[in-house]
C-alpha cells in the first residue's frame, strides 16, 4: 500500500502523484487529502517516525501561519509543533508519500523514487 499525503493545488504534490501513480498498477494507492482531512497528532508523530530527521523538516516554514504562531521562536516545544500542524494543516510539508514503513518528502518530486528502490 501506497499513501500520499497530497495537495492537488501543489505542482509538486501533482508531479509526486504522477510517479505514485505509476507504481498504481502494482500496488494499491490511498490519497488523502490533508488539507480537507487533516491528521491527527498520533498519525503526524507516526509519519514523523518514518520520516526520521528533525520534525522542522516536515514543516512549511515559509507560511505565514509558521510566524505568525510564533513557531520560530526559541523554545517551542515538538508538542506545540505538532498541534500546530493539527490546526493549519497548510503547515504540513507536501506531499509526503508512505511506503512499507518508510515515507519521503517528495520535494523534489523525484525523492519518492527513493521508496521503490
Amino acid at each position: 500500500m501506497i499513501t500520499i499525503y497530497h495537495n492537488p493545488r501543489c505542482s509538486k504534490s501533482r508531479a509526486a502523484y504522477e510517479l505514485v501513480s505509476a507504481a498504481k498498477a502494482k500496488e494499491p494507492v490511498e490519497v488523502i487529502e490533508y488539507l480537507k482531512q487533516p491528521l491527527t497528532v498520533d498519525q503526524l508523530k507516526a509519519l514523523h517516525a518514518m520520516l526520521g530527521g528533525p520534525l522542522l523538516d516536515m514543516i512549511r516554514t515559509g507560511e505565514t501561519e509558521y510566524a505568525e504562531l510564533g513557531l520560530n521562536t526559541p523554545g517551542v516545544t515538538d508538542d506545540q509543533l505538532y498541534e500546530a500542524i493539527v490546526r493549519h494543516p497548510i503547515l504540513l510539508q507536501r506531499p509526503v508519500v508512505v511506503r512499507d514503513g518508510r515515507a519521503v518528502i517528495g520535494r523534489p518530486p523525484e525523492n519518492v523514487a527513493a521508496l521503490f528502490g
